[in-house]
């Protein structure tokens, strides 16, 4: 094979019929979909390099790399800030950027690409990937949302009818411009990534694609994470945009900011994110400050049926380490639309391992400029596998869950790891428990803490660190369920279920869990991480696609105190793909309190919990494990 590719001539003719299959392939232009092919697709690093290497410079499309289909067309660029007028009279601030070429805007009409802004929209400006973005062609534009920066109006919350319905207005704006060819997209993570979605359910006619980045699928299993409130996000997040509503920049039509004061005073009247949402403790919940139930109005998985039927393709871009990466496969499995989706080893603000500004770029190329550029034609799933290892990198699948993964039960045993001088310091076997006495007491410690550098403080903090120091100390408080040294690599690519058998002599509580590397130096690092409320645990039917997963309602009705009697706890973690390298071990570590994220009730005196690990009662965590790390 090594003496194939060494062969230039050869080397030719091979690329020659690829090229003319992806022609026949993608001869129905940008409107063709993903074809799902019978089974994984696995492309290593290394390959991808290889490819690159003996690809012509000329003619390259692949993650991460564009070269030959469009290129970078302008140095410079111009800014002007306007108005934009909605359909009730409310005026909203825009930042527009067009290219430009020797100190000249370019005035031929170009596709044009946007941003719902919470947080000022002349924030772009410190954004790297749009800068590029704008050198091959297109018009960047930022839009303040109603009752932000110098945007006129109220705020009503996160995502309101009101809001959403400003993203209809903007784009078909925007798409009737002299400098607009009248092909919109959007762009832009987090809040930004949302407002999309949200936008795409009102099916505005000019547009043509999204790429959101790090994007929420369910509002109050975001909020309320298995009915645990995540007070710290809320409160520092609350803090932070209510900062943010007490100032704005002037657009040029106001050199007196007559106009921005003005609109500064009707944001006096913006509702409070963190007194919102945080009396609102079950789905189903009712605002007394909106009169509505804001997990359900302003849900973005409620709006599925709409942007299913918009048809506007979607290019999902989220991150292992970022506070939404199962949101990404949600939004992947509940949605018929053209979609890819990416998953790389970065948290909510961080760049890096792939070039971001060439995927949108090749993503608005195919759908705004109709440049057929295969990036409909490659495997819809790229992610990326952490750890060491021959298969640690970037891979490509065609269907999520992986299709060649093997659910495996990893019970908790009362064995000595002698791992960690935790409560109980037990054992992970793959053996099921034969004992009928087992269980471990644990007396809730309400210090536990996964840090205050988390993958939540990096939704509100874009220079947090996410999880720098080991999780021993917090290991030490908890109870702690740990294999021996592996005697070979393992990889976990996909959703943990965790199963947990327990009484407390409370009525309720919380359960975290945390699924932790641990080196031949005992150093504990950080994989991932579930939680839920005890009374929360009902496990019901779920009103989308939810990939097999422990659905909890958490509606006000489901609610139910614990019983005397053991009773089992199901839930899923954040998804993962890690590979555990020889010699080191897998850890499960239980905890009832993580105090830098979470708001758990303290009880005085704290109770008594009991996890169950006998034959009746086995607790265990299911791992879907991926063969041949």
């Amino acid at each position: 094979m090594k003496n194939f590719f060494a062969a230039e001539k050869q080397m030719r003719s091979l690329l020659f019929f690829v090229v003319i299959l992806a022609l026949l392939n993608s001869c129905t232009g940008p409107t063709s979909t993903n074809s799902p092919l019978p089974s994984e697709t696995t492309i290593p690093m290394s390959t991808i390099s290889a490819l690159t290497t003996n690809t012509p410079e000329e003619l390259l499309s692949q993650p991460g790399n564009y070269k030959g289909y469009s290129q970078p067309l302008y140095e410079g660029r111009t800014s002007s800030s306007q108005y934009i007028p909605m359909r009730d009279g409310t005026k909203l601030a825009a930042l527009i950027l067009r290219p430009a070429q020797d100190g000249k805007t370019v005035t031929a009409p170009l596709p044009v690409i946007w941003t719902h802004n919470r947080y000022h929209r002349e924030g772009i400006f410190n954004w790297h990937y749009p800068q590029t973005v704008l050198k091959y062609g297109y018009v960047i534009v930022s839009v303040d949302v109603r009752g932000s920066g110098a945007s006129f109006g109220t705020y009503r919350g996160l995502f309101s009818p009101e809001e959403t319905r400003d993203a209809y207005d903007i784009t078909e704006w925007l798409a009737v411009q002299s400098w607009s060819d009248g092909n919109i997209g959007m762009f832009a993570r987090s809040y930004m990534g949302i407002t999309q979605f949200m936008a795409a359910g009102t099916a505005p006619p000019h547009l043509k694609a999204i790429f959101p980045e790090m994007s929420e699928f369910d509002h109050y299993s975001f909020i309320y994470p298995g009915g645990v409130f995540h007070e710290d996000f809320f409160r520092q997040w609350g803090n932070m945009v209510n900062r943010l509503d007490t100032d704005g920049s002037a657009v040029n039509e106001d050199p007196d900011k007559t106009m921005l004061q003005e609109a500064l005073k009707e944001h006096a009247g913006n509702l409070d994110a963190f007194d919102t949402y945080s009396p609102l403790h079950y789905r189903d919940s009712m605002s007394a400050l909106t009169g509505t139930q804001p997990y359900i109005l302003n849900n973005p998985a409620n709006y599925l049926k709409e942007i299913r039927s918009s048809g506007i393709p979607v290019y999902h871009w989220g991150g292992w380490y970022d506070m939404f990466p199962k949101d990404a496969f949600l939004w992947y499995s509940n949605l018929t639309n053209p979609q890819k989706v990416v998953i790389g080893p970065w948290a909510h603000p961080q760049l890096g391992y792939l070039d971001l500004s060439i995927e949108e770029v090749r993503w608005f190329d195919y759908w705004l400029k109709g440049i057929d550029n295969g990036v409909m034609s490659e495997a819809p799933i790229y992610y990326y596998t952490m750890g060491e290892g021959k298969n640690s990198g970037w891979h490509s699948a065609w269907q999520w869950p992986l299709p060649n993964q093997k659910l495996t039960n990893y019970y908790f045993d009362g064995t000595k790891a002698d791992s960690v001088k935790s409560v109980n310091d037990g054992s992970l076997s793959l053996d099921l428990p034969v004992t009928t006495t087992g269980v471990d007491e644990y007396l809730v410690d309400y210090s536990t803490t996964s840090g205050t550098a988390t993958r939540w403080s990096a939704g509100y903090d874009v220079m947090s660190p996410v999880y720098p120091n080991t999780m021993m100390f917090n290991d030490e408080k908890g109870l702690t369920y740990t294999t021996p040294p592996l005697p070979a690599a393992v990889e976990v690519t996909g959703h943990p279920v965790v199963h947990l058998w327990v009484t407390s002599s409370a009525r309720d509580g919380d359960l975290f869990v945390y699924l932790e590397d641990i080196s031949e130096a005992r150093y504990s690092r950080y994989i991932t991480e579930g939680n839920l409320r005890a009374s929360h645990r009902a496990i019901s039917t779920a009103p989308f696609e939810y990939l097999g997963l422990p659905y909890h309602r958490s509606y006000a009705e489901d609610i139910a105190d614990l019983p005397d009697q053991p009773v089992e706890l199901v839930f899923d973690l954040i998804p993962t793909s890690y590979i555990f390298d020889a010699g080191h071990r897998i850890r499960v570590t239980i905890t009832c309190a993580d105090k830098d994220t979470a708001l758990t009730p303290q009880l005085d005196p704290p109770p008594t919990v009991h996890l169950y690990r006998d034959a009746e009662h086995a607790s265990y965590i299911v791992l879907p494990i991926i063969p041949n790390p």
